[in-house]
This record gives C-alpha cells, sequence and structure tokens, in this order.
C-alpha cells in the first residue's frame, strides 16, 4: 500500500455504491489513500451497467467516481466471504457504505459491531433520508431533488418543476460525507478515538440551497422557480446577444454602472429607479427590457470581449466541451490520462492518478493477501 499524498498509508473500505458514496471515496483515494472497492459478483457497482456512453467497454458513468480504488468481488451472502468483509473492516482506518439502513447491521458489520474490534475506525453512512423514519424511503437523487425542493427552484415559473443536468445532489452529498470523514480523522489524530459519521442526501440538499434556504429559515420565505432569473439580484441572468445567449452576472452598483457604460446606456445608471441592487429588483421588469434590447446589438464574443474588460461578469453559455476548451485555455490540466482531474490543488502533496478505475473484482487476490484470507 506504498501511495504518496496527504492521507498516504490510510486504508479505506468502500462498502459503497452508484455515485454520493463512490464519489467521496475517490476524492479520498485521489488524496493517497488506499482504497478497497467492495461489490457483488453478480454485476458489481450499478453504474458499471448505466451506460451509453463507453469507454473501451467500459460505462462512462462508473469510470467517473471509481479511479484510485481496488475491486474485490464478495458475496456478503456467503459466510467465507463475509467473514473477508469483516476482517477488511477491522483492518480499515475508514469505512464508507450507503446500504439501506440496517443491512449492515444485519451482517454483522454495523458501526458498533465493527467498533469493538477496530475503535479507532471513522464509519461513514450515507443515506437517502437518515435511518430513523425515513430509513424505508428510495435514497436516489432524481427523488431527493424532487421531495427536497431544488426542482421547485429550478426552471422556468410556470413549469412543473425541472431537475439539474447532473445529480447534483448525490455529488454534494459525496463532498459532505469526505469533508466528515476528514474531520473525523482529525479528531482521531488527537484522541485515538474512531466515530461514526451519517450523511443524508435530504440534509445536504437542504444546506446546499443556501440562500433559497436561508430565505425560508430566516424570513419565512418559499421560493419559486424563476428560469434563469435570480430572486435577489438584477441583472443576473441569460440575455439574447445578436447571435447567441450570454449570461451577465452584475453583482452590484459598480459593475452595474460599468455594464451600461459599455452598452452605452449611462441614462440607465443614473436613473434613479436603478440605483442600487434592491431597486433594481424592483424594478426588474422595466430594466432587463432595456438592457436585453441594448445587447441585441452586438455578437456574444464582441460583448464577452467589451464587458469583461470593464469589469462585468459575464460568458457564453457553453457545453461541456467548450467548458474543457476554457479551463485548458486559462492555463488548468481538466483532463489526465483521460480522466476528470481532481479540482483541489494542493503545493506539497497533490491529488494523483496511480489507478486506473479497476474491472470488477481485478484486486481480489491482493485484498485477501494483506488480510492474510
Amino acid at each position: 500500500m506504498e501511495t504518496s499524498g496527504a492521507l498516504s498509508g490510510l486504508l479505506v473500505a468502500d462498502f459503497s455504491r452508484v455515485l454520493a458514496g463512490p464519489y467521496a471515496t475517490m476524492l479520498l483515494g485521489d488524496l493517497g489513500a488506499d482504497v478497497v472497492k467492495v461489490e457483488r459478483p453478480e454485476g458489481g457497482d450499478d453504474t458499471r451497467a448505466w451506460g451509453p456512453p463507453y469507454a473501451d467497454g467500459q460505462a462512462t458513468y462508473f469510470l467517473g467516481v471509481n479511479r484510485n480504488k481496488r475491486s474485490i468481488a464478495l458475496d456478503l451472502r456467503d459466510p467465507a466471504d463475509l467473514e473477508v468483509a469483516r476482517a477488511l473492516a477491522a483492518r480499515a482506518d475508514v469505512l464508507v457504505e450507503n446500504f439501506k439502513p440496517g443491512t449492515m447491521e444485519r451482517l454483522g458489520l454495523g458501526y458498533e459491531a465493527v467498533r469493538e474490534l477496530n475503535p479507532g475506525l471513522v464509519y461513514c453512512s450515507v443515506t437517502g433520508f437518515g435511518a430513523g423514519k425515513g430509513a424505508d424511503l428510495p435514497g436516489y437523487d432524481l427523488v431527493v431533488q424532487a421531495v427536497g425542493g431544488l426542482m421547485s427552484v429550478t426552471g422556468e415559473p410556470e413549469g412543473p418543476g425541472t431537475k439539474t443536468g447532473v445529480a447534483l445532489v448525490d455529488v454534494i452529498t459525496g463532498l459532505h460525507a469526505a469533508f466528515g470523514v476528514l474531520a473525523a480523522l482529525r479528531h482521531r489524530d488527537t484522541t485515538g478515538q474512531g466515530q461514526r459519521v451519517e450523511v443524508s442526501l435530504l440534509t445536504s440538499l437542504l444546506s446546499a440551497l443556501a440562500n433559497h434556504a436561508s430565505a425560508y429559515a430566516a424570513a419565512g420565505v418559499v421560493p419559486r422557480a424563476m428560469g434563469n432569473r435570480h430572486p435577489s439580484i438584477v441583472p443576473y441572468e441569460v440575455f439574447e446577444a445578436a447571435d447567441r445567449p450570454i449570461v451577465i452576472a452584475a453583482g452590484n452598483d459598480r459593475q452595474f454602472r460599468a455594464l451600461c457604460a459599455v452598452l452605452g446606456r449611462d441614462d440607465l445608471a443614473s436613473d434613479a429607479r436603478y440605483a442600487s441592487n434592491a431597486a433594481r429588483v424592483d424594478a426588474r421588469e422595466v430594466l432587463v427590457p432595456e438592457l436585453s434590447s441594448a445587447l441585441a446589438a452586438r455578437t456574444a464574443d464582441e460583448w464577452f470581449e467589451a464587458l469583461t474588460a470593464a469589469g462585468v461578469p459575464c460568458g457564453p453559455i457553453n457545453d461541456v466541451a467548450g467548458a474543457f476548451a476554457l479551463a485548458s485555455s486559462l492555463g488548468f490540466e481538466p483532463v489526465v490520462d483521460g480522466q476528470v482531474a481532481n479540482p483541489v490543488a494542493l503545493g506539497s502533496t497533490p491529488a494523483s492518478y496511480r489507478l486506473a478505475p479497476p474491472e470488477l473484482g481485478r484486486d481480489s487476490a491482493w485484498v485477501r493477501e494483506i488480510l492474510g484470507r
């Protein structure tokens, strides 16, 4: 288990599948942890079958969240394989699981049972709706987007609610899981004691609703979908240039004045109706058509160049290829060996890409050897 990185020397037992848990464990692996992914022999992680698209015969969905891991195929219904899983849990520094609540306990792999063998273990459980009254609710990203309020603030005002283009709740939950694990490891460094970390898709989403959640919690305001508009900032939306759309996000008075100057509409900047952001929000329906009319005169690229030079946040709506091209043009390296790069840049202990996403059971012999099984 010779690795380099901030988490070098840590062994992670990964009993998770699909996206939230695997994303968290991949991040730990990128930072040097040795991650052992436990998969069922019949098909492995569900996302192995979630295609197209495929790359070299493997689903890109699986490839996207499973690098820097070793795979062992274990049938947890088989007593011999279950003993291997228990040995792994007893040896690990971190265990991550996202089974239906109660499953790990029935297998003898629950936190209380494993803690008796491994008091220093950081045990992270990822659920959809917690282990209490919501234990039987299906923890699927789309379902949580619906019942958790995200779809109600996404899409057009008169629409039925729209999901995000990616499984954003899973990703956010994976980030929270990794964050919780790191905090628990820091506690273990000072006390020698592990602990249980519990993260749910629902509570992760409520936290990630950010300003919308705060509007409700602090002021009782129930936000609604506004399309590409912002409830609290104007102008902060999509406008049509002469050839294609462009986003403008003028978040303060200085940026608004600069926008008006570039558009040749200094009269808008001096109009008392638009003197502050709060005033512009109130006058949105009058101001936005004025801006739209001016922006229709030039192309998106022309406006992008002129507005950026004036310090006005803006940009065209890129597709994914355009987004990667932009990152490359700015000096980032967004793709490493055919994989999306880890976004965290550490000066002394950078992320590494040591292992390609594994074929099912690729490392079973290696894992059994280190466990003496």
